[in-house]
């Protein structure tokens, strides 16, 4: 075949036309559209629902009435709120111990000694154990007549039963399975770490901190970017602890902003008012997710 008539059939392979173009978008649109249809469903329904429900008072079963932006006053003017935020910012500054430790379990783990798979599934072990067989495991740990804690100490701390410590109590219980959580997503970054960078630098004499500072973490920075945001995340939804250790007492020391919403939502039947709890808690997580994403994109620009 002669360059002349070569060159056209290249073009017109090389080349898409306005149909075919067509066909694509069409194709894309109907693969996209089942994720989109049960994402808008599942996710943004019931958060615009929530928006919308925290201008009403209503309590599950009686018609809506329409109270304008009485629900956030009052929150802002309820005690117990400013309790409850206190109180996450306690969960968010502690649980954020969960990457680091989580990084130096990884460092660890991915050793090649023998026997190190075994030494790996009982770290990983807590994780796989729900929310309240944590909190019973803690509660029994914390009991001041009977737990652990006092052969520990020497005798009985109300840990739980403290309005100063019982906060704290319960987010050390959660931190056992962040923790694992943490490892498992710094092991599978460490496993994508691209071994001829760390060999290069170690042969320039870096090593141990300098080594993981500027070869060994930089690398480990998506696996970063999802322990911290996941971390944050869990510690402003933090719930399931609370309610099995501690019932947000005593006097509602412990409460935090989904328990909160929770209490008013199922015991007082105050569904407007819960929303609106909801709405603020949100509204907290997404203002922190879109910063960190933020500056990670352009740290990696």
């Amino acid at each position: 075949m002669s360059d002349s008539a070569a060159r056209p059939l290249a073009t017109a392979r090389g080349r898409r036309t306005p149909a075919t173009l067509k066909r694509q978008h069409r194709a894309a649109f109907f693969f996209l559209l089942p994720a989109c249809a049960l994402f808008s469903l599942c996710v943004l329904y019931p958060i615009i629902d929530s928006v919308a429900l925290s201008f009403y008072d209503w309590d599950g079963m009686t018609p809506k009435t329409f109270v304008g932006f009485a629900n956030y006053i009052e929150l802002f003017h309820a005690d117990v709120f400013y309790v409850a935020l206190k109180n996450n910012l306690i969960w968010l500054a502690v649980f954020l111990l969960a990457p680091p430790l989580g990084l130096a379990f990884a460092l660890y783990l991915n050793q090649q000694i023998k026997g190190m798979r075994i030494v790996k599934s009982l770290f990983f072990a807590p994780f796989v154990l729900s929310g309240v067989v944590v909190g019973l495991v803690f509660s029994w740990f914390y009991d001041p007549t009977f737990g652990l804690l006092k052969l520990f100490v020497g005798h009985g701390i109300p840990v739980l039963g403290d309005p100063h410590t019982v906060t704290f109590g319960i987010v050390f219980a959660a931190l056992w399975p962040q923790t694992p959580y943490c490892m498992v997503l710094y092991l599978t970054g460490l496993t994508a770490i691209n071994p001829e960078v760390v060999e290069a630098a170690r042969m320039e004499g870096a090593k141990g901190v300098r080594l993981l500072w500027h070869v060994i973490l930089p690398q480990l920075r998506p696996a970063t970017f999802m322990a911290v945001v996941l971390t944050v995340i869990g510690a402003l939804r933090s719930f399931d602890l609370i309610s099995v250790m501690s019932g947000g007492g005593p006097f509602d020391s412990s409460t935090v902003l989904a328990y909160y919403m929770y209490d008013q939502a199922i015991k007082y039947y105050r569904e407007g008012y819960s929303a609106s709890i909801a709405v603020v808690l949100f509204a907290i997580m997404l203002v922190y997710i879109v910063f960190h994403l933020r500056r990670m994109l352009r740290e990696e620009r």
